[in-house]
């Protein structure tokens, strides 16, 4: 009995080191299928005053925001994301257009795989009949960093025969919601939010 138990320990001792070894990097929270985050809001107090349901609700929405930076910062450093633009930008200081489709203006990036498509609803229909442009490419010369205020900064390239351009992204702390510089040909800029994300052909 005392064997066993001393190899319990052990063992339960073992995974500690192990758990204390794991640096933040190396936790795969947006594709290990055995975590699933669920956001719960707590019921609210028999009695609470205005400034406790205030202060409640206040805490509840930096909980939210904290687990959306971390999934989008991790998603970049693993290179498995999409960023979803809700308004574009063409130019540094041009036309800007709130009242896009996200789902068919992204940057994706899968690994060393990239598409950077953008569709405008301006009654032309663009090189991709959606009234803007598609193009896919190689993912080449990758950095990331953290910034001095928290923000998370990438920058690469995508090359292709058809596709030269450079994308910086940065991601906001304490959110998922970004901005994109893509410049190659015409600049233009998304702002949306960043999520994790792996096609099929990825998995």
């Amino acid at each position: 009995m005392r064997k066993r138990l001393l190899l319990t320990l052990s063992a339960l001792f073992a995974l500690g080191l192990c758990a204390t070894a794991q640096t933040p990097d190396e936790i795969d929270i947006e594709t290990d299928e055995t975590i699933q985050l669920e956001m719960v809001t707590p019921a609210e107090p028999v009695k609470e005053t205005k400034k406790e349901r205030k202060e409640r609700e206040k805490k509840m929405r930096e909980l939210n925001d904290d687990i959306a930076f971390a999934k989008a910062s991790n998603s970049m450093r693993r290179g498995y994301f999409v960023f979803l633009a809700d308004n574009i930008q063409l130019g540094r200081s041009g036309f800007r257009d709130y009242s896009i489709n996200s789902n068919a203006n992204f940057l994706l990036v899968q690994d060393f795989d990239v598409v950077l498509q953008y569709a405008l609803n301006m009654g032309r229909p663009g090189s991709n009949g959606l009234g803007g442009w598609t193009g896919k490419g190689a993912l080449r010369d990758k950095r990331i960093k953290t910034l001095k205020n928290g923000d998370i900064f990438m920058q690469f390239n995508v090359v292709s025969p058809k596709v030269n351009a450079t994308v910086d992204i940065t991601l906001f702390h304490n959110s998922n919601r970004g901005v994109a510089h893509i410049y190659g040909g015409r600049s233009i800029t998304f702002y949306g939010r960043i999520l994790p994300y792996r096609d099929k052909e990825h998995r």
